[in-house]
């Protein structure tokens, strides 16, 4: 999963969406495109949100068809989620957002996917909870993704234990590199980021065998309106990419192959 924070405009999402595309068909690899319509949880009254959802999701429906992607993005809002569904593949359950009863069983309804984002504060083995409100709609199709927990004040640790803890549920486990990059708060009114970070720690996660890996990127992040400092430079991500995808199948067919003794 992989695309811009916040939806600035139609043309940066349409030049990522591009590029990201030409990446991963370069290595055969499959993808969905992300981008947030809202962002509802800023560290300050005056963060960016984003330009509305009305014209976010016409954005999203209309750049999906022409790159012949999958889409995922945020619901925040029980309220929201049918509305969404009609344009994004995977209704993805902010972090923050990760025990709101409502959202996840509004969300589960719409019989997309749906993606739930680990809050920073939650126990691996405690996602479990979510996954039960989600499947109490009869939808089985569910993503659990690790986004980094508190550590401390003002910073994240990834536990990697958390990833083969949560695959124990069953479910497809995704790893934000991005996110788990992030200094909550850093700035005072806004989060910092050490986007250095994120491709060792995708690396890592991928040598655990996790299902995807989730991030973030545009062409010139300390322009970006939303989490800029945590956000990958787009030139970037190709090296990345590559190097996940190494690690990826080594581990995965030496599991496949142990499957086969």
């Amino acid at each position: 999963m992989a695309g811009t924070c916040a939806f600035e405009s139609p043309e940066l999402l349409a030049q990522v969406g591009r590029e990201l595309k030409r990446v991963f068909s370069s290595v055969k690899a499959p993808w969905v495109l992300k981008c947030s319509f809202d962002k509802a949880n800023r560290s300050s009254l005056g963060g960016y949100r984003g330009r509305g959802m009305t014209r976010a999701l016409e954005t999203f429906a209309k750049l999906k068809e022409d790159l012949g992607v999958p889409f995922v993005t945020d619901s925040h809002e029980p309220e929201q989620a049918v509305r969404v569904a009609e344009v994004a593949d995977i209704l993805q359950i902010p972090a923050f957002l990760c025990r709101q009863t409502d959202l996840l069983i509004a969300a589960g309804r719409t019989g997309r996917a749906v993606n739930i984002k680990k809050g920073q504060f939650l126990s691996p083995w405690d996602i479990g909870n979510a996954i039960e409100k989600v499947e109490s709609t009869g939808n089985r199709s569910i993503l659990l993704t690790e986004r980094g927990t508190s550590f401390g004040y003002a910073n994240l640790v990834v536990d990697m234990r958390s990833l083969e803890i949560m695959a124990r549920t069953g479910y497809p486990v995704v790893f934000d590199a991005t996110h788990s990059c992030q200094l909550p708060g850093g700035l005072g009114d806004s989060t910092d980021g050490q986007r250095e970070f994120a491709p060792i720690l995708a690396r890592a996660a991928a040598a655990t065998g996790v299902a995807g890996v989730f991030l973030e990127t545009q062409p010139n992040p300390q322009k970006a309106k939303s989490d800029g400092p945590n956000t990958l430079r787009l030139r970037d991500v190709p090296a990345m990419i590559k190097n996940v995808l190494a690690i990826d199948r080594i581990i995965k067919s030496r599991s496949s192959r142990r499957r086969t003794r």
